[in-house]
């Protein structure tokens, strides 16, 4: 029973952008950051992986949460093209939970 429990735990939060915040997984979301295709720095400004970009909002002002930014990239905002051709949904994840973390909005 304990070990379903674990699995079940582990499932969440390898499922949900609002989870785990492992080191390799927000190191994989801060890389994105700046090679996706194409880059979230070349329009946005974030602090944390010293980017200006000067199209879309500024993260570290915005505080967007995991979810919001994970919604933004699958469905993409305004000028924002969608992402959810050219990144797996646990890039999505791991770009969404680093930006969260990276301006404060996720604790």
């Amino acid at each position: 029973m304990r070990a379903a429990a674990a699995l079940a735990l582990l499932a969440a939060s390898a499922a949900s952008p609002t989870l785990g915040d492992d080191p390799a997984r927000l190191a994989a979301g801060k890389k994105l950051f700046t090679t996706a295709d194409p880059p979230c720095a070349l329009c946005h400004t974030l602090k944390d992986a010293g980017t200006s970009g000067k199209i879309g909002p500024p993260l570290d002002e915005l505080k967007p949460d995991p979810e919001q930014v994970a919604t933004a990239l699958r469905q993409g905002v305004g000028v924002m093209p969608s992402y959810r051709e050219k990144l797996s949904e646990e890039q999505i994840r791991a770009l969404a939970r680093y930006v969260s973390k990276a301006t404060g909005a996720a604790k």
